[in-house]
């Protein structure tokens, strides 16, 4: 028998190729703010911060940090003038920080402070500006007028200059210290000697001083250097001077 049209079967197939084949495809879903995967990726975010980043927190910082020099001029005056500059500022910052956390913002003190935070700082209260004015004022109560002075240009100078190199420039790192490295250190080192013996004119007990200063620095001690490297560099500077 001939079959001059196409089979059943045949049509089928010409059908079937014809055909689009519809595929369904699910929406991505974008991450919610709750979910695990945005919480970590937010995290990664924060923790691989850019190297830029950090050397201009360290520099916001630092500037801050070298505002304590002010006590020194004022000590050729009166002890009480750094004294009550000193207790001043840690009112004010103490208010600012508490009405930061609170949803109030302080014009220019808050925004400086959020600013200069470090990663470890988070969202807590930012206790460095609170140490450092401890650190300066245990040193001019608790010192003569050169010796305080000498421990506020520890602080001031010294704990500046070693982080910033540290974090542009350092490229050896020093074990035990949490991160901080040789080229911080040995700025550290220089930039007391320098000031110390400007001040003095001594060069051995500059030394002496920069060196203990240097080897106080070193230590991880987070915020709490800025009480710690005064009172050794006073105590210092008392028994070489």
């Amino acid at each position: 028998m001939r079959i001059d049209g196409p089979t059943s079967l045949e049509r089928q197939a010409s059908f079937a190729a014809s055909t689009p084949v519809v595929t369904r495809v699910e929406p991505v879903r974008p991450a919610q703010h709750g979910d695990l995967e945005g919480q970590v990726v937010s995290r990664l975010h924060f923790r691989f911060r850019a190297p830029s980043d950090e050397i201009r927190i360290e520099l916001t910082r630092k500037a801050l940090h070298l505002l304590i020099l002010f006590c020194v001029p004022l000590l050729d005056i009166s002890m009480w003038l750094p004294v009550a500059g000193l207790l001043l500022g840690m009112g004010i910052y103490t208010v600012s920080e508490l009405l930061r956390h609170r949803g109030v913002i302080v014009p220019v003190i808050a925004p400086i402070t959020a600013a200069a935070a470090r990663q470890r700082d988070g969202d807590r209260f930012v206790w460095g500006p609170i140490t450092l004015a401890i650190g300066a004022l245990i040193a001019v109560l608790i010192f003569d007028p050169l010796q305080a002075k000498i421990a506020i240009f520890a602080l001031g100078i010294g704990d500046s200059f070693s982080s910033l190199i540290g974090k542009a420039f350092g490229r050896l790192p020093m074990p035990f210290s949490g991160g901080k490295s040789v080229e911080g250190s040995m700025c550290c080192f220089a930039s007391v000697l320098l000031s110390v013996f400007m001040l003095t004119g001594k060069f051995i007990p500059s030394c002496i001083v920069a060196f203990v200063t240097t080897v106080t620095e070193f230590w991880p001690t987070k915020d709490w250097d800025n009480i710690l490297i005064p009172i050794v560099a006073g105590i210092v500077a008392s028994i070489v001077l």
